[in-house]
């Protein structure tokens, strides 16, 4: 573990400035007295594991066959909701309104503020421009046309969800950022004034602009280049106006935490789950449809309460499963659960208290399953629960139905030059190749 007072490597210095920076000083101070790290690196709130097993790479040439991949891409262009900023201009009427940008990017509009999750308005999610999991999509709107953001919140560091030419613009915001133990350092290293920092480590909370975010336990991992495994912290988040509360999970594997945020924070009005690059090969640290649900009903006390808007999935081609099977799962996993879903396009805002369409968008533009498509969206060959029921082992699952997705990549102990996190199921054409201290703020824990 580098110490306190070390100065960084030459080789460190010469690192692309996307890769970030490391923790140093009174930020890995904080770091190395946190109740959840021990032996030089943060620690899951159940075991995880983070390298994927000898039978993926046995499966890999097949997803690398044309027929494999082309699934896994639309087969035409996605449908953007068209007056986003029109929408936006008029305040929500119940106080509460999600705008989904695709992949995990969520603009939440609460007690008259507006909070932007995770955004990422890059071409890639790559340290560099010229390689790596390109979109699939435009972005709604321009990132620059988001005006009056209050709080600009950070799930973990990961390229899909944290993004350096998004963070670089939004400096000329006045938001304040949210972000994990640890995450500071790369956005103090891009520009971001240390006083606009808010840095939490799990169950700690800070007030912005009204609101109280609070961040929460989740079950994944982090990095971004070569160095600094497990040195920056992952979470989901929690924030409320005192009226309404929402839910932003990151991304996470299934674990029994899920039903303690609830009865801690909740109960929410929306949550915004990942259910999308999901894999038999990579169980702990992603969802599918189903354990996505099931994570949505957990965080309702066991009864699906509140809406809830799957996220990570559309926008980037990151596994080996069908572009169109966690939308597809989340609709049969809601159905079964009795949950209320919102299935919207990306760009197109809805209220979470209102009732919400059934709204099958993504069929008129995915490849459809042998067969066609079923009358309504049924569970595609891997979208169901993979996790045992405590969290801490897998059950079995079905055959071939995983994926590979970035985060997996970048912890498969290869550990590539570009520090690029997409999958090997994810090179699908040539356009995807390659891809192999804070400021002065009061925390405080809830008791």
């Amino acid at each position: 573990m580098t110490g306190a007072g070390r100065q960084p490597s030459r080789l460190v210095k010469m690192r692309p400035p996307s890769f970030g920076a490391d923790p140093t000083g009174a930020r890995l101070e904080r770091i190395l007295s946190s109740p959840n790290y021990a032996d030089g690196a943060f620690v899951n709130p159940v075991g995880a594991r983070s390298v994927p097993s000898g039978s993926m790479f046995k499966a890999l040439p097949a997803s690398f066959r044309k027929e494999a991949r082309q699934p896994r891409k639309p087969a035409g262009p996605v449908p953007l909701h068209p007056t986003t900023l029109a929408d936006i201009a008029r305040p929500p009427a119940s106080g509460l309104r999600l705008t989904w940008m695709g992949h995990s990017t969520v603009l939440a509009e609460i007690g008259g503020r507006r909070v932007l999750f995770d955004p990422v308005w890059g071409e890639r999610c790559s340290p560099f421009a010229f390689a790596g999991p390109k979109r699939v999509h435009p972005a709604p709107v321009p990132l620059e046309s988001l005006t009056g953001l209050d709080a600009v919140v950070i799930s973990h560091d990961h390229y899909d969800h944290l993004d350096m030419p998004s963070i670089v613009a939004l400096v000329r915001s006045d938001a304040v950022f949210a972000v994990p133990l640890g995450v500071g350092a790369h956005l103090e290293h891009w520009g971001v004034p240390p006083e606009r920092l808010r840095e939490l480590d799990w169950n700690e909370s800070t007030e912005i602009a009204g609101l109280t975010l609070t961040a929460t336990p989740a079950r994944h991992f982090c990095g971004r280049g070569l160095r600094g495994r497990q040195q920056t912290l992952w979470a989901s988040w929690a924030v409320t106006d005192g009226t309404h509360r929402i839910y932003h999970s990151g991304d996470t594997g299934y674990f029994p935490g899920f039903a303690d945020i609830g009865a801690q924070h909740g109960p929410f009005d929306a949550t915004m789950i990942q259910i999308g690059a999901y894999s038999e090969y990579w169980p702990d640290i992603h969802m599918t449809p189903a354990e996505g649900l099931l994570a949505h009903s957990d965080l309702s006390g066991g009864t699906p309460a509140g809406t809830m808007l799957p996220i990570h999935w559309a926008t980037f081609n990151l596994a080996m499963h069908s572009w169109a099977v966690p939308a597809e799962g989340s609709v049969a996993a809601a159905r079964e659960t009795g949950a209320k879903i919102a299935t919207p396009r990306p760009g197109a805002p809805f209220e979470p208290a209102d009732e919400q369409p059934e709204d099958w968008w993504w069929r008129a533009v995915a490849m459809p399953p042998a067969g066609g498509w079923p009358a309504r969206p049924e569970h595609a060959e891997g979208t169901e629960r993979i996790n045992a029921p405590d969290g801490s082992e897998t059950a079995e699952a079905p055959e071939a139905a995983g994926s590979v997705d970035g985060d997996a990549a970048a912890e498969s102990g290869s550990e590539s030059a570009s520090g690029s996190e997409a999958g090997p199921g994810s090179g699908s054409d040539s356009e995807d190749a390659g891809r192999t201290d804070s400021g002065d703020y009061e925390v405080a824990r809830p008791k």
